[in-house]
């Protein structure tokens, strides 16, 4: 295909006219995101409101350049398959994937004459998902937690939930230790748990997760850090339903919580002292505190 950056650009520029208004996201599935592990290049398709296909922009040729370098050196599929990281990428309708990380590293394998990639396929919650979430809601206050910052956490940055053997492998995250409690206490409270992150989760596997440890989660929306992957109306629904939803919310991080009261545009920070095991109790002091005063 494309030998150098410039013919790559022209490959770029027509499927992006081949692939506007015609691809639409749509659900995966658990079966195809466990078995498919690779796809031909030919399969996927770039992101159009991703930075790497914004002209201004990307894509950023020193990149591409050392993507190139690996992919001559490794020589053999099975070289490429165990050191090259799979591309995140969406099914999408009427056929493939739609790249959502991995741009650079498909231009240097359509630039080298790769014929297929390594992937991992992930369901991103749409619009009508939310909306979903939405109408299963209990209550009209919510609280937020930023899965990354907050919710998961490695055993090197302190104590973690455990999980059988045999789930690890499925389930590579771990939660905080006192995440558990935190959240039946929220649930016992009155409160709607909503989650989020700025990275590629299937979102349903995540609410999977949750229901492991036996907590009660309303809302998951993942891949947020998609620039305009749900467009910028949708988005506005979105905030609009949240709002009608909600007029209370109360946004957990690790130095304390944010109470927001999105009718009078007014919040109080409420920061906590504990970081490690007792994290948690102190956060449910706060609320509990909070809850008293109302």
């Amino acid at each position: 295909m494309a030998e150098n950056i410039t013919g790559f650009q022209d490959y770029l520029k027509k499927e992006l006219e081949n692939t506007k208004g015609i691809y639409v996201p749509v659900r995966a599935g658990f079966l195809r995101r466990l078995l498919i592990r690779r796809t031909a290049c030919k399969n996927l398709h770039p992101n159009p409101e991703d930075e790497f296909c914004i002209p201004t922009i990307g894509p950023n040729s020193g990149i591409i350049s050392k993507y190139s370098q690996d992919f001559r050196r490794f020589g053999t599929r099975s070289s490429v398959e165990h050191d090259v990281e799979p591309l995140t990428v969406d099914k999408i309708r009427p056929s493939g994937y739609l790249i959502l990380n991995g741009h650079h590293r498909w231009a240097a394998a359509i630039m080298t004459g790769q014929r297929s990639l390594p992937i991992r396929i992930v369901d991103l919650p749409m619009e009508e998902d939310i909306q979903k979430m939405l109408q299963r809601s209990r209550s009209d206050r919510r609280v937020t937690l930023d899965l990354d910052e907050v919710v998961f956490r490695s055993m090197d940055d302190g104590p973690v939930e455990k999980l059988p053997f045999f789930l690890r492998v499925r389930y590579r995250q771990r939660l905080r230790l006192g995440i558990p409690a935190l959240f039946r206490f929220l649930n016992d409270k009155g409160y709607d748990i909503w989650v989020y992150s700025a990275n590629y989760y299937s979102f349903k596997q995540i609410q999977a997760l949750f229901m492991l440890y036996q907590t009660r989660v309303t809302g998951v929306v993942t891949g947020t850090g998609g620039k305009g992957r749900l467009g910028a109306a949708v988005h506005e629904r979105l905030k609009k339903s949240v709002s009608e939803q909600y007029p209370t919310t109360i946004h957990i991080d690790a130095r304390g919580i944010v109470k927001v009261d999105s009718r009078y545009k007014t919040y109080e920070e409420y920061p906590v002292k504990e970081t490690g095991a007792q994290w948690s109790q102190e956060i449910m002091n706060l609320i509990g505190e909070l809850d008293k005063h109302e």
